[in-house]
């Protein structure tokens, strides 16, 4: 059997042919592929003085409008957006949706967020309105 100079250098490393082939991927991420969170209004884990009249996410990819959706849950699991859900109107990377009138409280921010390109992510936060 004949070896190759690379192969050879391989095994003087102590890699295996799979390590050894890896290793010129080494230091290369993944893609960014996916629609994620880069800016909430209200923000994540915020309290804020006065009861917000919507919520706005700002993402890093455009939005295929149909299938992101964002809920927003009083402490009870009680929906309290006012189902309008909508792009920015200048910002496909945009989404936001109106809120009913908020006492203080705890409210969770649920979104599920499909990308342009189809990619899908989810995730979820809380704010508080003080009291």
């Amino acid at each position: 059997m004949r070896s190759t100079p690379a192969f050879a250098a391989a095994v003087l490393c102590g890699l295996t042919a799979a390590s050894f082939a890896g290793t010129s991927l080494a230091g290369i991420g993944p893609a960014e592929a996916h629609a994620m969170l880069r800016k909430a209004v209200p923000g994540v884990g915020s309290i804020v003085a006065t009861a917000p009249p919507e919520v706005t996410l700002d993402f890093s990819e455009a939005l295929e409008p149909h299938f992101t959706t964002i809920v927003v849950q009083d402490a009870q699991g009680k929906a309290v957006d006012a189902g309008d859900k909508h792009l920015g109107s200048d910002n496909a990377k945009r989404v936001i949706v109106g809120l009913k009138p908020l006492p203080a409280g705890s409210y969770k921010v649920i979104w599920h967020a499909t990308s342009v390109d189809t990619h899908k992510s989810e995730g979820s936060f809380e704010f508080t309105v003080r009291p």
